[in-house]
């Protein structure tokens, strides 16, 4: 069995995360855990020069950050559930788009992610990930929500 799970280091992820490693999969099973960094326009800091110094310190930071993530969780998948092979990978792009994208791609039996439990307001600024990705996938969603 294939399993995307789409971390973010939030605590509906860590919820995620948990629920993956506690329980009994086939022999032989996959998971991959997956982070998003969202595009980031340059030119919201204004211009060029030293503006262009700290956007790029900006998403060296932001890189930096994800992939101690990544490495923290697929550390303690090795502890907490050492028959499953993990693997990780940091994308870029919309959320959404790109766990749609990398479920497709890797052949996904399951997309496990996390739900932040926003309120429908800012649900309908931000839009949830979770849904759109229940709506769209190629495969078999459980959404975990955070506690």
């Amino acid at each position: 069995m294939k399993i995307l799970l789409a971390f973010d280091g939030s605590p509906s992820s860590d919820a995620a995360a948990r629920e993956v490693c506690r329980r009994p999969w086939p022999p032989g099973s996959e998971v991959r855990v997956i982070t998003v960094l969202s595009p980031v326009e340059p030119n919201l800091l204004g211009g060029e020069g030293e503006h262009a110094t700290a956007f790029d310190y900006i998403i060296s930071r932001q890189e930096t950050a994800a992939a101690k993530r990544l490495n923290a969780v697929t550390a303690d998948f090795a502890q907490r559930a050492p028959e499953l092979s993990v693997t990780s990978a940091l994308l870029e792009g919309r959320p959404k788009d790109a766990i749609l994208s990398e479920a497709e791609r890797w052949g996904a039996d399951l997309i496990v992610v996390g739900a932040h439990g926003y309120g429908v307001i800012r649900r309908f600024f931000l839009g949830s990930v979770s849904l759109a990705v229940a709506l769209h996938a190629p495969c078999s969603v459980e959404i975990v929500r955070g506690t």
